[in-house]
């Protein structure tokens, strides 16, 4: 049931709340907020919103234009389960003072287009989207990158390198090997207790968790596997996670970091996608084709193979999503579809029930802005259907250890951030469809991103010392 403004403010009355916390996602896909205390809330903060600066967010307005409106959903309320005095969190939607609608750069303003124009091509009515983010917990970590020289170091008593440390109370030994996390119980499993309190908590806020367990990676990858949900709700759940999972590995004194690769050797974290679309309560993707999927299905899919290299600039917006995408490793770079192999990049899984009919997109990893991840996979499905993008056989032999002539004819994800954004820039036109994204906003995003490209292009890695220095 929808939650109404006076269901709100009754929250906040048996709740002695003291602040309200009003949060929005950026760009980058960081929540960002802002607290006023109760004196200064009232039921008119979701009639006349919020005012804030958006001069300062990055890939936002100049500061010529920076007024900016944060319009609390109610939907979206929760008392903060971390915070000292009692405090409401309420995620917000970024509205343009001049005319009320939602910023053409505003990621949630942008998931609710996205649905709103699933609706106006009759197509269907509803999208749902199941991620399932990959994370890692470590005891502490340290970096630098100056003119004098740069590193990082990774603390991980779960990880194979600390069997040689001594620790306070001994070496308890019990760890996972490389590769070996997928999933002894505990004491090699260390994070048992960590997970648990993460699920609890998750539910006690709203989001109602279904799995929980260690991942593939020996040095503290995790995996919480939540319920799917429409689009925009989906994403804001995925927000939540990373609020809570940050939140309670830092009440251990530890770290949480959705980072894709941030081990050299072992596995990356990804965040697979299940989706489907539905029309007046049937599920679209359920016929009598491949793997038990419709037509309607295999046109979506083949919309997400032809836009896949543009959407990896939004599924794997940092330059570290390609050290997990590299072809010849467990990476899902294949851009195939598969109802048996776990090589393909999108998986059918298997399911009892036509409700339940869905596929998988494996290639995007959970640094990816959801809200736009998921609006961009909806927006290039769609053209699949309209188009009538065939996407062709489905590939169930093993893509890893194909003969080089067979090989060749699958297409691949993009192989670095840089090429990924360029093809973005040409392959934008799904995109901009019913004004979901526009132009403007990706140009802002294709700036923002490159950025980071060039950062990353300019600094010296220690492992070029390595292989050049000698020379």
């Amino acid at each position: 049931m929808a939650i109404t403004a006076d269901d709100v403010m009754k929250l906040v009355k048996d709740n002695e709340v003291k602040f309200v916390d009003f949060r929005f996602t950026d760009t980058k896909g960081k929540e960002q907020h802002v607290s006023v205390p109760l004196s200064h809330f009232d039921k008119d903060k979701f009639e006349s919103g919020h005012a804030f600066d958006g001069s300062s967010i990055a890939g936002w307005k100049g500061i010529e234009a920076s007024d900016m409106l944060l319009l609390p959903d109610p939907n979206t309320a929760f008392i903060d389960p971390f915070r000292e005095e009692t405090t409401l969190i309420l995620t917000c939607d970024v509205l343009e003072p001049s005319d009320g609608k939602g910023y053409d750069r505003d990621p949630r303003s942008i998931a609710k287009r996205a649905e709103a124009y699933l609706k106006s091509t009759g197509l269907g009515d509803t999208a749902f989207f199941g991620p399932e983010p990959e994370f890692f917990i470590f005891d502490g970590v340290r970096w630098g990158a100056d003119m004098s020289g740069c590193f990082v170091e990774i603390e991980s008593e779960e990880a194979s390198w600390s069997t040689g440390k001594k620790y306070e109370g001994g070496n308890l030994a019990h760890r996972p090997a490389v590769k070996g996390g997928y999933f002894p119980v505990p004491p090699v499993d260390s994070f048992q207790d960590i997970r648990s309190e993460m699920c609890l908590i998750l539910e006690q806020i709203g989001v109602p968790v279904e799995v929980h367990h260690h991942e593939v990676a020996g040095a503290g990858q995790n995996e919480i596997g939540t319920k799917f949900a429409t689009l925009v709700e989906r994403a804001d759940w995925t927000q939540k996670m990373k609020y809570v999972i940050h939140n309670v590995a830092a009440s251990y004194g530890k770290t949480a970091t959705f980072m894709p690769k941030p081990l050299v050797g072992d596995n990356g974290s990804g965040m697979h996608v299940h989706q489907s679309v539905w029309k007046d309560g049937k599920n679209l993707f359920a016929g009598d084709g491949y793997a038990g999927l419709s037509e309607f299905a295999l046109y979506y899919i083949g919309g997400i193979i032809k836009h896949a290299r543009a959407l990896n600039a939004i599924t794997n917006p940092g330059t570290n999503s390609y050290k997990r995408l590299v072809p010849g490793f467990e990476a899902p770079v294949k851009l195939a579809y598969s109802a048996r192999n776990r090589s393909a990049s999108i998986r059918i899984p298997y399911v009892n029930s036509d409700k339940a009919r869905r596929i998988e997109v494996r290639f995007p990893d959970p640094t990816a802005n959801s809200y736009l991840a998921f609006a961009a996979m909806l927006m290039a499905g769609l053209d699949g259907v309209q188009n009538k993008i065939h996407p062709g056989e489905a590939a169930d032999k093993n893509l890893y250890d194909l003969p080089p002539e067979e090989d060749a004819l699958i297409p691949t994800v993009c192989s670095s951030l840089d090429q990924a954004l360029d093809y973005l820039d040409k392959d934008r036109e799904f995109l901009t469809k019913g004004g979901v994204f526009t132009d403007s906003m990706i140009d802002a995003y294709i700036a923002l991103k490159q950025e980071d490209v060039t950062r990353f292009r300019m600094t010296t890695h220690p492992i070029e010392f390595d292989m050049y220095y000698s020379l």
